[in-house]
């Protein structure tokens, strides 16, 4: 079974890249599944229902989000009626929304978790740990096969949240900081591993923003706007392959490319001009 997850998607830049290309995954790589963390999809902050329903329809089974998941309102009463729209599983007991799902496919179920890490994050919600521990344990009668996206801001706590799951889910791959790293690894329970998968988004950029504005309050601590960027798009995340039956990880490898945009259809011949006799 073969996996794609791609990083944080910004803005428009983005949600193109990853809506012309996960077609092309699916046809040229096999993918069996594919998740992507749209929290940032919406000129960078949060997700629309029209955004979500756009990332679905491209082939993505399942969209995660961390803590911008609620800057856009209209996702408010709409998150109930999409359960393939994933915020955080720790947040407080009645918060609109599911933390997790499990999908039927070809090749078995599939469950996925979402979870939000607390170290330097705001809100601050449920103890992470604690609320997987028993997440995992529900999701594993139902299915060996589980990715958990952990949206956190530091290494230490998204490798523990690895440490603490491996062997009990098939990958964890860390999302937010928007800057892929290069430890992924198989721990030895079996367990996929990438600290931070990355973003999809404008490579000429802060984070995905304009650079100047960044700079400038670094510089003078005043508050400005932080426009999405423009120009060359990449694409990041991780290709895993699993063993359906184990739900151990074969392998896992890093997604980093160029986003080349599809040629643009040549314009529709004008119709031929017949004479009037």
């Amino acid at each position: 079974m073969k996996f794609i997850f791609l990083g944080d998607v910004v803005g428009e830049p983005g949600r193109k890249a990853v809506i012309d290309t996960v077609p092309v995954f699916k046809k040229e790589q096999g993918i069996d599944f594919v998740i992507v963390n749209g929290e940032n999809a919406a000129a960078g902050r949060g997700i629309t229902p029209k955004i979500t329903i756009d990332l679905l329809r491209a082939g993505i089974s399942v969209i995660t989000t961390g803590d911008h998941i609620w800057d856009q309102k209209e996702i408010i009463p709409y998150i109930d009626t999409e359960p393939r729209l994933l915020r955080p599983i720790n947040y407080p007991d009645k918060t609109p929304g599911q933390g997790s799902i499990v999908l039927e496919t070809a090749k078995g179920k599939i469950g996925v978790i979402n979870v939000q890490g607390r170290t330097f994050m705001q809100p601050i919600l449920e103890n992470p740990f604690r609320v997987m521990d028993e997440a995992v344990s529900r999701m594993l009668v139902e299915t060996q096969v589980i990715f958990v996206d952990c949206h956190a801001e530091t290494t230490s706590e998204k490798i523990a949240m690895g440490r603490f799951l491996d062997g009990k889910v098939s990958a964890i791959i860390g999302t937010h900081t928007h800057t892929q790293t290069a430890d992924e690894q198989i721990f030895p329970g079996g367990t996929a591993f990438l600290c931070d998968a990355g973003m999809c988004g404008p490579s000429q950029s802060i984070l995905g923003r304009d650079i100047e504005p960044i700079v400038a309050r670094f510089i003078t601590n005043l508050p400005v706007n932080f426009p999405v960027a423009k120009g060359p798009v990449k694409i990041h995340g991780a290709l895993i392959e699993i063993d359906e039956a184990t739900g151990r990880a074969l392998s896992i490898k890093r997604v980093a490319q160029d986003y080349v945009p599809p040629p643009a259809s040549a314009p529709a011949s004008p119709a031929p001009q017949t004479a009037e006799v």
